[in-house]
């Protein structure tokens, strides 16, 4: 909005003209299908065929200073099929937050950009579509059922922390980064709109991030290789169900340390983008409370999940944009955390593995939308085919989802 507005042919006098606030919205509104019925769905929701409107958010994004800018999200989510699964009953939440100090210099024949980030959710900061924070699907079911693992980083604490890190951009080439992640209090966590519960529990220290991307760009090409990773120490909830009204931790912890490795490249044609993403994040778990509290099988375990990306857009207005991705997540047996096979009787694993496609249609690109700046749309097609789900091949299928979505921007 603040380039449309600088866009604007204004009146001779610079001063008069109009100011476009820094705020937008955004509501996704989407028809879930999947394969099998609805296990427990509740009012308002049927076993299957629901249209939601969820999630719906209200954006501050702009400069506020020179040197400081801020991109702050307020979503609300509509009620899970199976009902609150906390007893706080939040459904308006804070959500990505990001607030920036950024400046440029020069040290001989090096050029930076460097900065401070302060947010709240570990890879929010990121610019590249392969960290947890922005990769694909970009709207998904907020009903339909998904892998019940992931790895840490993978939002586990997205919204209950607050961090603040140093960054630097040296020559348009080399990305580099540093940041300390503290978990909120139950209270501060609960008057923000987020259930304290919803994350595996309370840092017990200082979680530190790390990030660093190189991206050589050439002609019409750019690449980016890189690494992120991050070191948690999570003291569990000691009564997730709120029955005893504790909101106390397991005075042990869970040691998470995960690294991952990512990359993309991208084309630009004449009329085209192809975009290729990976990423890959290696999860060594070292469950000291869990362990000790029966929680778990084993002492230590594995977690690994791989994401492999395709997509082609085609046109300026009129756009087409399609999609594919392989997913896979596998890691160590463990009958405490993840369960017995109801048929062998052997414990089971968080493998889950296969496939999203999805194709949108993006109606304005390169013109103004109807009403511009106020509207913008986006519709998709999206359908998730799972070979495996939460460690057996048995009604994995059942999972399968179609989602047909209309998302707005405004």
């Amino acid at each position: 909005m603040r380039g449309y507005a600088k866009a604007v042919e204004g009146p001779a006098n610079d001063g008069d003209k109009e100011y476009v606030p820094p705020i937008s919205m955004m509501a996704i509104v989407g028809f879930t299908h999947t394969q099998a019925p609805l296990p427990s769905p509740t009012d308002p929701y049927k076993p299957n065929d629901n249209v939601v409107l969820s999630p719906f958010s209200a954006f501050w994004g702009g400069a506020i200073t020179n040197d400081i800018g801020a991109f702050a999200q307020v979503t609300y989510n509509a009620p899970p099929a199976g009902g609150f699964g906390d007893p706080f009953g939040h459904t308006w939440t804070w959500d990505n937050t990001d607030v920036r100090f950024a400046r440029t210099a020069s040290i001989g024949p090096l050029d930076f950009i460097y900065g401070i980030t302060a947010n709240n959710n570990p890879t929010v900061q990121d610019v590249w579509n392969t960290t947890p924070a922005w990769s694909f699907p970009y709207a998904v079911s907020t009903l339909a059922p998904t892998p019940s693992s992931k790895t840490i980083i993978e939002g586990a604490f997205a919204a209950h922390v607050g961090g603040v890190g140093a960054y630097t951009f040296i020559n348009d080439l080399l990305y580099l980064e540093l940041t300390g992640y503290k978990t909120l209090g139950f209270s501060q966590q609960n008057a923000l709109g987020t259930d304290p519960f919803g994350a595996p529990g309370q840092f017990g220290s200082v979680a530190p991030y790390w990030r660093v991307a190189l991206e050589p760009h050439w002609g019409r090409h750019s690449l980016m290789v890189g690494t992120f990773g991050m070191y948690t120490d999570v003291h569990p909830w000691l009564d997730t169900s709120f029955a005893t009204f504790s909101t106390g931790t397991f005075p042990m912890s869970d040691k998470f340390t995960d690294i991952g490795f990512d990359s993309q490249y991208q084309y630009q044609g004449d009329n085209y983008w192809l975009t290729l993403r990976g990423s890959y994040i290696r999860e060594f778990q070292r469950l000291d409370a869990s362990f000790a509290n029966f929680a778990s099988s084993n002492p230590t375990n594995l977690l690994n999940s791989l994401k492999l990306q395709a997509s082609f857009a085609y046109g300026g207005d009129n756009r087409i944009v399609f999609t594919g991705q392989y997913f896979d997540i596998w890691g160590t047996e463990d009958a405490n955390l993840y369960g017995l096979d109801a048929v062998t009787g052997n414990a089971l694993t968080p493998n889950s593995n296969g496939w999203t496609a999805e194709i949108a249609y993006i109606p304005f690109g390169l013109s103004k939308a109807m009403g511009w700046p106020w509207f913008n749309a986006r519709i998709g097609l999206q359908y998730t085919y799972y070979n495996k789900f939460n460690g057996t091949t048995i009604g994995a299928h059942d999972n399968n989802t179609l989602f047909l979505h209309a998302w707005f921007a405004m």
